[in-house]
């Protein structure tokens, strides 16, 4: 596979997923260089669902395999959210700051019960071809501040299990290594790199 169609304009996506595929030699392309303002409604209520249709809607519109990622946030102590929700967490046009200022708004009773997973689903869908999904969990907890310059969306507040840092203080190469995307990733790197598309 040479090109990959990466069904997103969002610039933190697309920076982890080209520094991760950097050593295949495949040219990740986001969806916007096709459709300055693709997007795709994402009604499914999984991870999975909403994987499938972005993948799937990218793959149709440029005729080129697609990847999409829908991930999102897992909150021990608040039922599971924002989960599916997470990028609309505090509402359709929320910034990943009032995503994160909600949140923090939310825990503020929780003492010690803090635990959080992160959740990626990549769909691949390439033409003539089953779509293909693979899965990344990232255990931790919610700080209780913001940390680091690092990431997007609730890096700052994520702390990766094991350590004391948040995902935003890790660097790009180290969180593609321990990352639900980065895991995710792995899932699917030999047929990326072995399909004939």
């Amino acid at each position: 596979m040479k090109k990959l169609v990466l069904a997103s304009g969002n610039s933190g996506k697309i920076s982890e997923f080209r520094a991760a595929l950097a050593s295949t030699g495949i040219e990740v392309v986001p969806i916007t260089n096709y459709y300055a303002e693709w997007s795709v409604d994402e009604t499914g209520q999984t991870f999975f669902v909403n994987a499938a249709i972005k993948a799937v809607a990218a793959m149709q519109a440029t005729g080129l395999p697609a990847l999409a990622d829908d991930s999102g946030l897992t909150v021990n102590y608040l039922g599971g959210e924002p989960g599916v929700h997470s990028r609309t967490f505090a509402g359709p046009e929320a910034t990943a700051a009032e995503n994160n200022a909600l949140l923090l708004r939310k825990m503020l009773m929780a003492k010690e019960r803090r635990h959080a997973h992160f959740t990626s689903v990549l769909a691949l869908a390439i033409p003539g071809q089953e779509v293909r999904f693979a899965v990344g969990r990232l255990f931790g907890s919610i700080a209780r501040e913001p940390r680091g310059e690092g990431g997007f969306g609730y890096d700052p507040l994520f702390v990766v299990r094991g350590t004391d840092q948040t995902l935003a203080e890790f660097t790009l190469a180290d969180k593609n290594k321990i990352s639900h995307r980065g895991q995710a990733l792995l899932g699917l790197r030999d047929i990326l790199t072995h399909a004939g598309a």
